[in-house]
């Protein structure tokens, strides 16, 4: 193509000019005609229950509007004759574009699959927390994996690099084997749920609640007030007994009598606790039997079910039981046993 009719002057104007209007009389047209379409889309996704079509239509603003923009100049400057070396440059930003779109593309469906995940985990704290945190990692996975295969389709060797990344690799995993460890520990926490954010758990003779799960560690908010931490693996590589998936406690107490309480009034006292545990709001009473004789005093043993995991509920439950079974072992005169001692004295003859 001969340049030099660009610059031949019809009505006071350039031809380049006119075509320079031209185009950007054609990029408005194409820019009002998309933009309708789009709005278009917009109703008709609004009025489909479906959630991906909403993300195609998001896709197609941000991604599909810049690339048409972006595709018109590459073609309109493809159908000029431009000097030497310009062709590579033109090709390698053609390339670049591409793979940019491409990787964007990825990135907003990752985000999109974790976010409509993230949407019907709403009353889970643990799973929200854990995949936006994740999200960061997996869209630095895509940039590079795109950055990787950009430079292969450039001409550069990439194999070399790879390797090298290979072998770096290997052995940062050999150097950092615990926090690996930790790491697949974590997503293990979180997709199978032992535990969440929230709950009150015990591992070995540590209790508390969980507070914070993290990509190395877990912290328990301990019932003194401390935060304990812990790794990831010491969790998963222990027995976890986690109380909020308890749906009834079991509860085992003990009392003891003096010995000089009569016969009748032993028979009469599972009964007695029997009745009280009955008359307990969100509590089943199962057994009370004479246990054993004591050391001072007849013990008896009773397994009653609180049916509620709260530990609080637990303890108001047990406190009430223990106000009421004084108050009804002392109007019938029955005594509760103490620590005590008789010491017999003889007196020698003479």
């Amino acid at each position: 193509m001969d340049l030099k009719f660009l610059e031949q002057v019809f009505l006071g104007n350039r031809v380049l000019d006119y075509i320079i209007a031209l185009l950007i009389l054609a990029l408005l047209f194409v820019k009002v005609v998309v933009r309708l379409f789009i709005r278009r889309l917009k109703k008709i996704a609004q009025r489909s229950a479906l959630q991906f079509d909403d993300f195609l239509v998001e896709a197609l603003e941000k991604i599909g509007l810049p690339a048409l923009y972006i595709s018109c100049f590459y073609v309109s400057l493809k159908t000029l004759q431009l000097p030497s070396g310009a062709g590579a440059i033109i090709n390698a930003l053609e390339m670049i574009i591409i793979t940019f779109f491409a990787a964007r593309i990825v990135v907003m469906l990752a985000g999109w699959g974790i976010n409509t995940y993230l949407a019907k985990k709403k009353h889970d704290l643990t799973v929200m927390r854990s995949l936006d945190g994740m999200l960061w990692a997996v869209k630095f996975l895509i940039w590079a994996l795109a950055v990787i295969i950009l430079l292969d389709n450039l001409g550069y060797k990439v194999s070399t690099l790879i390797a090298g990344l290979g072998i770096g690799g290997i052995a940062v995993a050999i150097a950092a084997q615990a926090l690996l460890k930790d790491f697949f520990s974590y997503f293990s926490i979180v997709f199978d749920h032992p535990f969440r954010i929230g709950d009150f758990i015990i591992i070995g003779d540590f209790m508390g609640t969980v507070e914070y799960i993290g990509i190395k560690t877990t912290r328990i908010r301990s019932l003194g007030g401390e935060l304990v931490i812990f790794s990831n693996t010491d969790l998963t590589d222990s027995r976890v007994r986690n109380y909020r998936l308890m749906e009834k406690r079991r509860v085992l107490f003990r009392i003891g009598v003096t010995y000089q309480t009569p016969l009748k009034q032993l028979k009469e006292i599972p009964k007695i606790i029997e009745n009280i545990i009955k008359g307990v709001k969100d509590a089943a009473f199962d057994r009370a039997h004479f246990f054993s004789y004591g050391d001072f005093s007849l013990i008896f043993e009773v397994v009653y079910f609180v049916l509620s995991p709260d530990y609080n509920k637990y303890m108001d439950i047990q406190q009430e039981i223990n106000f009421a079974l004084k108050d009804e072992l002392e109007k019938r005169g029955i005594e509760f046993a103490y620590p005590t001692q008789k010491l017999y004295l003889t007196k020698e003859g003479d």
